[in-house]
């Protein structure tokens, strides 16, 4: 044994060395290119004098940037996190500049603009030169990993020997974007999971028919063929098909009473986010009290990037703890800190992050300049969330996961959003959203590497929330928004822009002919009588919802149709409208259609009506939605082709999700082999609570000592 650490702390010493080699190399190199950088007097000094001095300026860069860095970025987990990186360039140049105070000569200097490139540069130098060196050394790698964990065990008890299970959310990827993304070869490491050639078990690797078998027109991979350790299978969203609802009811088991990304709730006043923290707090809250339980995490799990904890012991860049005063291991920024308190993270990661940012401004321009349709806005900020969404917030989340697999929790969850916030901008198909694809499927790689070091074996479950569904917006293709629509069809003021569209036109003229109105002369408007308040219209994707806050209950068709006469025929009319769910006295509900199609909502199996194109489970999904509470008083879904699976959304986005219609309301679920078809033959997986209770039977199946054996209140109930 000590013949194996004295191995050990040689080896570590000559990496040291060689880092420290280098750096100093590097120094000299960039005091010969760089104008406002020297390391020697004005008279001159020999080149000994020279070398001797980056040796010792090397030295203390690298002492400096090990003992003060960590202090540093405590402190900066009171900045916000997208100024952290911009942070991380100046603080690095300040360090330099004290370590060339700090050197025997005293005739070392350098610009503070300088100082910045050359500490950046002998950052990125210095974590390669230690990477390279630690990738033939398993040990040495493992040691490197282990300073990546925000939390050791130490001392606790001894980490169990039955497999943990480590759940990888890819936040927007569809099914059928990620089956094109391996037929592409975008994503090997998918690939290789699900297996591919001759030796294939059709059975196996496709989920008993709910995956993609090789098409005909995929060649046939390189090299020897994979058996299958996964199996790739399709999900069907809520109504509400985005991560608010869909991972409230993974994590937690209930999504009840979240129709949308954003509502009215008419008894509080309050419009209801899901992004925002003091909201999800309110409806994890919800969701607990409604299931009696704490999550899907809660015997030894962490949770790391989410909207909510799922009952989570460890918790990081969760959102529903971000307004919360807890100790420095679960407050939300300390994932921040444990990656970036290693400063060659923080330099490599501040790099990309420049570079994304330069990478979205060459997109946009290109798609600007080829005129390319559909496209929206990609200026202002954008570029720099953009980054902090496909480059910060992986390397953070993706790091505290694998401190998570070498501490040998029990159960992970963790999201990465990447491709989702391109897609929004790029749509989901496209060189863009690939280049995303590529990225993520490396960070599996990782993951998959590191967790065979970890103390116990793991099965890797990689899922998505929702997918998106490609398309123009609303406004684009009518020159109006919804809130536009409504208020022509209330007869209230609209913007001039919307005077002028077919759309403000028509609407405005079913409001003259339902109250049996004269044709407006001089520009004027008919105002309905009385001080009403105004409808609120919010829009989650190509889901739109309307409410009228001085009722204070749901309204029904009637009571709509009595004081708006023209509202709903005009919603139902229009082309970029696909149907209306609205309460209804004589049926209880109704699914609303063009040319005056009115079905209730108990009828909708034998007759669906507007919601045919929409495919399976649409009614059951409306049907759901409008027992909930705070279902809006009319709900819209746009407009949808089944044939190229367009959708209109009703925010400013070419690849949207939210509603029905499309890839949005297809994710995908792909699961080792060793676990537990999630259905059976013939079964759909349906819902976000459906899938919970898939997840927990799967941690069930590791038999671990602190997972309850005894099934779940509502799987007993399923």
């Amino acid at each position: 044994m000590r013949g194996v650490r004295w191995r050990r702390a040689v080896s570590q010493a000559g990496r040291s060395l060689a880092v420290w080699a280098v750096s100093t190399l590097t120094m000299l190199v960039l005091a010969g290119i760089l104008p406002d950088f020297r390391l020697q007097s004005a008279d001159g000094d020999s080149a000994t004098t020279i070398a001797v001095t980056a040796a010792v300026g090397a030295g203390v860069f690298g002492v400096l940037s090990a003992l003060a860095w960590p202090l540093l970025v405590r402190l900066l987990l009171l900045v916000p996190a997208l100024v952290l990186g911009l942070l991380v360039f100046f603080l690095n140049g300040s360090l330099l500049l004290i370590a060339l105070r700090l050197t025997p000569s005293g005739e070392t200097e350098a610009a503070p603009e300088t100082a910045v490139i050359v500490a950046a540069v002998m950052s990125a130098v210095a974590s390669a030169t230690g990477g390279a060196l630690a990738v033939r050394d398993d040990d040495a790698y493992r040691r490197r990993l282990y300073r990546l964990a925000d939390r050791r065990r130490r001392g606790g008890p001894p980490c169990p020997s039955t497999p943990g299970t480590v759940f990888l959310q890819l936040d927007g990827v569809g099914h059928d974007v990620l089956a094109a993304a391996v037929r592409k070869g975008l994503m090997p490491t998918v690939a290789r999971w699900l297996g591919d050639g001759p030796d294939q078990d059709p059975r196996q690797g496709r989920d008993r028919g709910a995956g993609p078998q090789r098409s005909r027109d995929r060649p046939p991979p390189d090299g020897p063929a994979h058996r299958p350790t996964h199996r790739l299978t399709p999900w069907r969203t809520d109504w509400s098909s985005q991560t608010g609802a869909s991972q409230l009811g993974i994590l937690h088991g209930s999504n009840h009473d979240v129709p949308a990304f954003r509502w009215y709730e008419k008894d509080t006043r309050e419009v209801m986010v899901c992004n925002r923290p003091a909201d999800a707090v309110e409806l994890q809250r919800r969701a607990v009290e409604r299931t009696g339980d704490g999550g899907l995490l809660t015997a030894d799990g962490a949770s790391r990037g989410n909207l909510f904890s799922g009952g989570a012991d460890e918790q990081a860049l969760v959102l529903s703890i971000a307004t919360r005063r807890r100790s420095r291991e679960t407050r939300s920024r300390a994932g921040y800190f444990a990656y970036f308190s290693d400063p060659a993270n923080a330099v490599r990661t501040a790099l990309s992050f420049v570079a994304e940012v330069v990478r979205e401004v060459v997109q946009s321009t290109r798609a600007r300049l080829r005129k390319e349709r559909p496209r929206v806005g990609r200026g202002g900020l954008y570029p720099f969330v953009r980054a902090f969404a496909t480059v910060v917030e992986r390397d953070v989340v993706v790091a505290a996961v694998m401190g998570d697999l070498l501490a040998g929790r029990t159960a992970v969850y963790a999201d990465l959003v990447a491709y989702d916030e391109v897609a929004h901008h790029s749509g989901p198909l496209g060189r863009d959203t690939e280049q995303v694809l590529g990225r993520l499927d490396r960070a599996l790689a990782l993951i998959e590497n590191v967790a065979e070091h970890a103390p116990r074996p793991y099965r890797i479950v990689v899922l998505s929330d929702h997918g998106q569904s490609p398309g123009e917006t609303f406004r684009a293709r009518y020159g109006l928004t919804l809130g536009d629509l409504v208020r022509a069809g209330c007869g209230l003021p609209v913007p001039r822009r919307a005077e002028r569209t077919h759309s403000g036109a028509e609407a405005r003229a079913a409001v003259r002919a339902a109250l049996r109105r004269p044709v407006e002369e001089g520009g004027e408007q008919h105002r309905p009588p009385g001080r009403r308040s105004e409808p609120i219209v919010l829009a989650s994707g190509n889901l739109g919802l309307i409410s009228f806050p001085d009722v204070p209950h749901r309204m029904t068709k009637e009571e709509i149709d009595a004081r708006h006469p023209a509202l709903l025929s005009t919603l139902a009319n229009h082309p970029g409208i696909g149907f209306l769910l609205v309460r209804s006295e004589e049926h209880g509900g109704v699914v609303l259609g063009a040319y005056g199609a009115e079905t209730p909502l108990d009828r909708l199996d034998d007759d669906p009506g507007p919601l045919a194109v929409f495919g399976p489970g649409a009614a059951d999904a409306v049907r759901r939605t409008h027992s909930f509470p705070h279902t809006a008083d009319i709900m819209v879904n746009s407009f949808h082709d089944p044939a190229d699976g367009e959708v209109l959304a009703f925010e400013e986005q070419i690849g949207s999700h939210g509603g029905l219609g499309g890839a949005q309301a297809r994710p995908f679920l792909l699961s080792p082999l060793a676990l537990s078809a999630p259905v059976e033959d013939g079964e759909a997986l349906a819902g976000a609570e459906h899938l919970h209770r898939v997840l927990r039977r799967w941690l069930r199946e590791s038999d671990g000592p602190q997972i309850p054996l005894e099934p779940a209140p509502e799987e007993r109930a399923a």
